[in-house]
């Protein structure tokens, strides 16, 4: 008899850090296990096992979509991808190189290089969901390792990754932390950021940043009212919501909002 064949897993990098894809490698012990359940068949960050050409079950794809060759690349890897997966802020929301998308990206490659001509780039940094569907986004800058594990094995079982749809708050109380907006006045985008940090900053007496992106429904005018009540200023109030998951939509329009 012939063992069954393993999943085909494959990790890709668009315009980002590359660090989501680390956090795959510091999964360490899990990783070995993870290893041992699927074939890792592209991964520039831990093999050099060139492409077959074949399909994927399931791949990861890191980074935005910021070049010409960067949005053909995502097409391709659609056709090939049984499950398509982005994971980190780039690829879900367009990172922190989306803030190009409010400026003229243009007049950046004339001041930044000597031969501008020779640079392809597009004007704007999105999401790969902008471009092409994907099956699951997974959040944060970087995201979560233990979030990863869940997903990687909720897919070679076939079923739904169990990941909370909660704020940040709610990661604080499971924490037993003092709320720094009540106690300190400190700005905090926790009760409008989707969980998956663990409450970091909070835990360290200092505001939530939204690097985990917009939980859904999130009411960020009721947040930026809050904001400008106890003396933010609407230019301040934009640069909160304009940060890492700047793009998201619902933290772009809050922005935008203060912009006018």
């Amino acid at each position: 008899m012939t063992s069954p064949r393993r999943p085909r897993l494959a990790v890709f990098k668009l315009a980002s850090c590359d660090g989501c894809q680390l956090t795959l490698l510091d999964c360490e012990d899990e990783l070995l296990a993870v290893a041992g359940a699927v074939d890792i068949v592209r991964f520039a960050e831990a093999t050099s096992r060139p492409d077959d050409g074949l399909p994927f079950d399931l791949a990861l794809v890191e980074g935005s979509v910021s070049t010409p060759e960067q949005l053909e690349h995502v097409h391709r890897l659609r056709a090939r991808a049984r499950r398509l997966v982005t994971i980190g802020a780039c690829a879900t929301a367009g990172g922190i190189q989306a803030l190009r998308n409010w400026a003229d990206a243009e007049e950046y490659l004339r001041a930044v290089y000597a031969r501008p001509e020779y640079i392809r780039s597009l004007a704007t940094s999105t999401p790969v969901s902008a471009h092409v569907p994907v099956d699951f986004e997974l959040r944060g800058c970087p995201i979560d390792k233990a979030q990863l594990l869940e997903l990687i094995t909720a897919t070679l079982v076939g079923r739904r990754p169990a990941l909370r749809n909660e704020s940040v708050c709610m990661e604080c109380k499971r924490r037993g932390n003092v709320c720094v907006m009540v106690a300190k006045g400190e700005p905090c985008l926790g009760p409008v950021t989707h969980e998956g940090c663990g409450a970091l900053c909070p835990s360290y007496d200092r505001g939530c940043y939204g690097c985990f992106g917009p939980r859904e429904r999130a009411n960020t005018g009721s947040l930026a009212g809050w904001f400008i009540a106890h003396g933010m200023v609407p230019e301040e109030a934009l640069r909160r919501f304009r940060g890492i998951n700047g793009w998201a939509e619902a933290f772009r329009e809050e922005s935008e909002r203060h912009e006018r």
